[in-house]
């Protein structure tokens, strides 16, 4: 990759990492405040070391949780905290910029706010979810590896 280019795909990462920490921490206080400055710290850091983003964006969950960030700012948080993740260890920007990624982090963003949106008191509900997202992540990712699996043997 061009200098210029990872140069801009860094920047790019690290705006929507400060994003991600902004948007869990606009209830922080005490504890959860503590826990931003980690995150934010973690982004800086993440500029140079990768496994530092991941960092980043755990110490945010655990911001979120701690301050009870509103469902917007959490989604808002996770859609940034996918294009940061993305964009941190994307090789180029224009690959992780097409549109299939753009649509399903923008599509699972909605999926998620509706769901805060609809109260349902369906007991057995959490239970449940793991189950259908990950039989629903096999379903996705289920051509991928009958494409790799072909392209071995």
């Amino acid at each position: 990759m061009p200098a210029g280019g990872m140069i801009a795909g860094r920047a790019l990462s690290t705006a929507f990492g400060l994003l991600m920490v902004a948007a869990t921490a606009i209830a922080a206080q005490g504890v959860s405040l503590i826990a931003a400055a980690v995150a934010a710290t973690a982004v800086v850091l993440g500029v140079r070391f990768a496994s530092a983003a991941t960092l980043a964006v755990m110490t945010s969950v655990v911001t979120a949780m701690l301050a009870g960030t509103p469902p917007m700012g959490t989604a808002l948080a996770g859609l940034a905290a996918t294009a940061y993740l993305v964009l941190r260890h994307a090789r180029n920007v224009e690959s992780v910029t097409a549109s299939p990624t753009i649509v399903g982090a923008l599509g699972l963003t909605a999926v998620g706010l509706g769901a805060t949106a609809i109260p349902v008191s369906v007991p057995w509900l959490p239970l449940a979810a793991p189950v259908v997202v990950l039989l629903s992540y096999l379903i996705v990712v289920q051509p991928l590896l009958a494409a790799r699996s072909r392209r071995t043997s």
